[in-house]
């Protein structure tokens, strides 16, 4: 690393200010050093994605192994970090503040945390809550780390944008520096989460091949991530070439490329 942690935590601010940018995600130092050599100007991690190199489901790692996790990756990279850091590690308004000062002490530009405890959604009181106190520790411990607030509604059944964006606005009232519904398929859905938080930066899962970067920054969307499908790709190429070994004996022509 040559840059300072503070240095790339301005790059990411500056970043969130105007125009769009791909947040692709890494699962470990391999897949981080590929998507470094392909220009991308900052990386998020993926809880999904970490967890299946553990042979692992998601929400199955523990705060000790995240926290290890993501000091290896911005030790890595000059590259900006933000962290899948998932509930908090914690479901507690206080112990959210102090998990997010550890993930800071890591070296991350960014933090999530969302609203889904890993089997249920938090209440709007508790959610708002536990965000205002993340964002109040940032502002003591590491100041410059941008605090994204996650909705999690559509991701577990909601259909509807209104209860998403309420939840969104409170969001970023309680003091989170950027606003992410993962889950959000619809144009006119992802338009109305924009004009409701701004000038507050939105970033958006793409969930499906239709949602492109260039369509979403025609949006007003801020800036685009893949959560584990990079890491998904990986495993499905690896399932393809490793049954083609057990049922034929033999391995896909590409694999004998340089890598």
């Amino acid at each position: 690393m040559t840059i300072t942690v503070a240095e790339k935590r301005q790059a990411f601010i500056r970043l969130h200010q105007s125009g769009c940018f791909t947040l692709p995600n890494p699962w470990d130092l391999g897949s981080l050093k590929r998507l470094e050599k392909l220009g991308f100007s900052a990386l998020a991690s993926t809880s999904a994605g970490f967890a299946w190199s553990l042979g692992r489901t998601d929400y199955k790692v523990a705060l000790d192994e995240k926290l290890a996790h993501l000091r290896q990756l911005c030790a890595a990279t000059d590259l900006p970090i933000n962290a899948d850091f998932e509930n908090g590690f914690a479901h507690e308004p206080e112990a959210v503040a102090r998990n997010v000062n550890l993930a800071a002490d890591t070296g991350i530009a960014g933090v999530s945390v969302e609203d889904w405890s890993g089997s249920e959604l938090y209440d709007t009181t508790l959610a708002v809550a536990r965000l205002r106190a993340a964002r109040a520790a940032l502002n003591d411990h590491a100041p410059d780390v941008i605090l994204v607030g996650r909705c999690e509604l559509m991701l577990h059944g909601e259909k509807e944008i209104a209860p998403v964006i309420e939840r969104l606005l409170a969001y970023s009232a309680a003091g989170a520096d950027c606003l992410y519904a993962p889950g959000v398929r619809r144009p006119e859905h992802i338009e109305a989460i924009v004009r409701a938080v701004a000038p507050k930066p939105v970033n958006v899962l793409v969930m499906e091949p239709e949602m492109t970067v260039p369509s979403l920054a025609a949006l007003g969307v801020r800036r685009v991530s893949v959560g584990g499908r990079l890491a998904a790709a990986a495993w499905q190429g690896f399932d393809a070439a490793a049954k083609e070994l057990a049922d034929q004996g033999s391995l896909p022509a590409g694999l004998f490329k340089r890598a």
